[in-house]
C-alpha cells in the first residue's frame, strides 16, 4: 500500500520587533496612536507644499502671440513706416506735441500742485489773527488802565448857572408860548373833516351804494346836458376828483388828468355843479366820515355818451 507524503508546511521567520523612541515608549497605546497620527499628517501637508506645478509651454507661447492693440480717434492714408502699436486704423503722427511719445493713459493731463501751499496760507492765516488778537488785547488793557485811572480822580462838581429874574422870566414865556402852539395844532387837527377817498374799488357795502347813485346821476344829468359843440367832433376821457359835504354839498371839483380839451374838461365841471345837491349821507356813513372823496374816470365817447367808470 503506497503511502501518500504529508504536505510540508512552511512558516515564516518572526521579526524582531522595531526599536520604539523612549517617548513613545513612555505613553499609553492612545496617547502613543494620536501622537503618531499627528505627525504622520504633518508631513503629508509638507510634501505637498513643497510640491511646485509649472504651467505647459503652449501657455507661455500663446501670451507670446497676443496682441498689443490701441484705439485711436484719427487715421491716416498713408502707413507708418515704423509702428509703435497695432490699432483699429493706420495713423501717421498726431496728437498736440511735436516729440515722438505714447500716451500713457487716457485721462486729460492735471495742472500740477505744489504741495504744501494751503498748509503755508493757513499758518500765515493763524499768525496774522494771533497779531489782530494780541493788538486788540493790548488796546483793552490800556482803556481799562485808563478808565480806571479816570474813576479814581473826583469829577469836580458843574458850576451852578446863574440865572436871573429876567432869565427865568423869558424861559417861562418860551414855555407857554410853546404849549400854546402845541395846543392850537391838536385843536385844528381835531377840527379838520373825516375824509374817506374813494376809487374806482369799493370795499363796503355802504360807500358802494352811495357811489353808485352818484355814478347814475352823474351819467344821467350829463347825458341830458352833453355839449353840443362836442357833439360828432370831440371825444376823450379825463380823470376827476369831487369832494362832497356831509349834507350833500359840493365842496370841491378837481381834474386830476386832463382830457386834452379844454371844451370836455369845462363840460365835466359843469355837469358836476349842475348834479348838485347830492344825497345826504346815510347814517352809517355820517357816523365816521364827514366828506367824500370820489375820483373816477370820466370818457365822452364817439358815441355823444357819458361815462364815468
Amino acid at each position: 500500500m503506497p503511502i501518500s507524503p504529508s504536505p510540508s508546511r512552511f512558516s515564516w521567520p518572526a521579526l524582531p520587533p522595531l526599536p520604539m523612541p523612549a517617548f513613545l515608549a513612555a505613553m499609553d497605546a492612545p496617547q502613543r496612536n494620536l501622537t503618531l497620527a499627528i505627525g504622520a499628517s504633518l508631513l503629508i501637508h509638507a510634501l505637498a507644499l513643497a510640491v511646485r506645478f509649472t504651467p505647459p509651454d503652449f501657455i507661455d507661447k500663446a501670451r507670446e502671440r497676443a496682441l498689443d492693440v490701441i484705439l485711436v480717434n484719427s487715421k491716416s492714408k498713408s502707413r507708418p513706416d515704423k509702428a509703435q502699436a497695432k490699432a483699429q486704423a493706420n495713423l501717421d503722427g498726431g496728437g498736440n506735441v511735436d516729440e515722438d511719445r505714447r500716451a500713457k493713459t487716457p485721462l486729460p493731463p492735471s495742472p500740477r500742485t505744489k504741495e504744501g501751499d494751503r498748509l503755508i496760507e493757513a499758518k500765515r492765516r493763524v499768525a496774522e489773527l494771533e497779531a489782530q488778537t494780541k493788538a486788540q488785547m493790548l488796546r483793552l488793557k490800556s482803556e481799562r488802565s485808563v478808565s480806571a485811572e479816570k474813576s479814581k480822580i473826583d469829577p469836580l462838581p458843574a458850576p451852578e448857572p446863574n440865572l436871573s429874574g429876567a432869565d427865568l422870566a423869558s424861559s417861562a414865556l418860551a414855555i407857554a408860548r410853546l404849549e400854546g402852539q402845541i395846543a392850537r395844532q391838536m385843536e385844528e387837527y381835531n377840527k379838520r373833516p373825516r375824509k374817506k377817498n374813494i376809487g374806482a374799488r369799493v370795499e363796503e357795502y355802504r360807500f358802494a351804494q352811495y357811489v353808485e347813485d352818484w355814478r347814475q346821476k352823474i351819467e344821467r344829468i350829463g347825458n341830458l346836458n352833453y355839449p353840443a359843440a362836442a357833439k360828432g367832433r370831440l371825444y376823450g376821457s379825463l380823470l376827476l376828483t369831487v369832494t362832497i359835504k356831509a349834507n350833500g354839498d359840493l365842496k370841491e371839483v378837481e381834474i386830476d388828468r386832463s382830457s386834452g380839451q379844454t371844451l370836455l374838461d369845462e363840460a365835466a365841471r359843469r355837469i358836476v355843479r349842475m348834479a348838485a345837491p347830492y344825497s345826504v349821507f346815510p347814517d352809517s356813513i355820517r357816523r365816521d366820515t364827514d366828506e367824500i372823496v370820489i375820483t373816477r374816470t370820466w370818457t365822452f365817447t364817439n358815441a355823444d355818451r357819458l361815462r364815468a367808470d
